[in-house]
């Protein structure tokens, strides 16, 4: 199943951008921001603030993947290995 990429306006650190992502990685941010009781601009900001290299859609679909990830029992989240040795499906 295809998610369409949706492209919203966000304001990051105090300047309205545009960021493009798919629908299921907004809803990713979504439940992320409400656990951690925060706005989304406020997460976007975070992630924006702590990225290394990239672009701030990549940055945020590794942050949504890295999250997913640390969720899951039994990861290793550096290499998305199991504790078995097999690859993860995530």
């Amino acid at each position: 199943m295809k998610s369409p990429v949706v492209k919203r306006s966000i304001v990051v650190a105090g300047h309205k951008t545009s960021v493009s992502l798919e629908e299921a990685f907004w809803n990713g941010m979504k439940e992320i921001s409400g656990l951690r009781d925060m706005t989304l601009s406020e997460l976007v900001g975070e992630i924006d603030s702590n990225r290394q290299q990239g672009n701030l859609s990549s940055a945020i679909r590794l942050f949504v993947l890295d999250s997913v990830r640390a969720r899951m029992p039994g990861m290793d989240h550096d290499t998305g290995m199991n504790h078995n040795g097999a690859q993860s499906a995530a």
